[in-house]
């Protein structure tokens, strides 16, 4: 079936049923209504590709990720955050093109050629980085883009969701059980949000008069935490709670602090950051700073729809991260701090 079909059936002309089913101005509601009815009578489906010749739109959005798909494959964040998007291109027409890069030289000339063959209408930018190459290159292409949880001043939109008050309640609820050493493991380095997080953790230790630290090197992965516990167990003054950016890197530090003989959260106390639901299986169960990958997909797929068809866009705020508290944190051991296994 095809648009000269509808038309017919419907006894209008082609243009008007092209109006229609595209839900452009310039129809009666009536009309627009019997249309569709037509179509679904028939079984009509639009064209993608015609809708692309006339509309002089790919009807996709991009995504490069230049993470290593080990990570991908680990980590619940994308696989919801994906949703969150589908969620929203589905009832658009639009396709989602997902690449994959491991270096950034790569990753730009994907956006190169996602521009130039005109494969996409516009993209998203997960991982900001400081001083990301991809801006000016966005910025030069000409290319509508989104970002999420990007820096102040950035130059597209932005879809941001705060950590700062999450991390603040967890430092506090610790402190108010009696951690006064509080480490941090970090995310990967020059990432916005690994710095965002780091920083909120030592703003909310030094407002409560506590030294942060220490702060472990850790790169959002599963053995990174492990990496991070051999290395925080064998220092002097052992802290008593850490706090991981993201949940992935806890539970691969809590899974061997427990393997070195300690327990969680009775020797020390372990949280993350995302939200994951593989947290909730653990035991014990991890506390964490429950974020909302999938409403910030949605969100970011609605703005940057917007930024395509011209509508004026601003920044989008979504509910601040909150604390999940579980069973992995509870107050800091009164006991001479015991001793792991080698």
């Amino acid at each position: 079936m095809t648009i000269v079909d509808v038309a017919a059936r419907a006894g209008v002309a082609i243009s008007t049923a092209s109006v229609a089913l595209n839900d452009r101005p310039g129809v009666s509601e009536a009309t627009r209504q019997r249309i569709r009815e037509v179509a679904d009578e028939l079984g009509f489906i639009p064209s993608v590709r015609g809708k692309s010749l006339s509309a002089r739109r790919a009807f996709a959005l991009g995504l490069v990720v230049q993470r290593d798909t080990a990570v991908l494959e680990a980590d619940p964040f994308f696989g919801a955050f994906l949703g969150g998007v589908e969620s929203i291109l589905t009832g658009r027409d639009y396709a989602l093109v997902l690449q994959m890069a491991m270096e950034s030289a790569d990753a730009l000339q994907r956006y190169r050629r996602l521009a130039s063959d005109r494969r996409v209408d516009g993209v998203f930018l997960l991982d900001i980085r400081t001083d990301d190459a991809r801006v000016p290159l966005l910025q030069d292409l000409h290319l509508p883009a989104v970002g999420m949880n990007a820096p102040d001043g950035f130059p597209f939109p932005s879809v941001r969701q705060d950590h700062a008050a999450g991390i603040a309640s967890l430092v506090n609820y610790l402190i108010g059980v009696g951690h006064t050493r509080i480490a941090h493991v970090t995310g990967a380095p020059g990432f916005i949000h690994t710095e965002q997080r780091e920083a909120a953790w030592r703003e909310s230790l030094a407002a409560a008069g506590l030294e942060p630290g220490p702060a472990l090197p850790g790169d959002f992965t599963y053995e990174g935490g492990r990496r991070a516990a051999d290395r925080l167990l064998g220092v002097a003054d052992r802290p008593t709670a850490v706090i991981c950016a993201n949940d992935l890197t806890a539970i691969g530090l809590m899974t061997r602090v427990q393997e070195l003989g300690l327990s969680v959260p009775d020797d020390i106390s372990v949280a993350g950051y995302d939200g994951i639901e593989l947290g909730s299986y653990l035991r014990p169960t991890l506390t964490t700073v429950r974020t909302a990958p999938a409403e910030i997909g949605a969100e970011a797929a609605r703005l940057l729809l917007d930024a395509i068809d011209g509508a004026g866009v601003s920044d989008v705020d979504v509910a601040a991260a909150a604390l999940q508290l579980r069973e992995s944190t509870g107050p800091a051991p009164r006991l001479t701090a015991r001793t792991p296994r080698t």
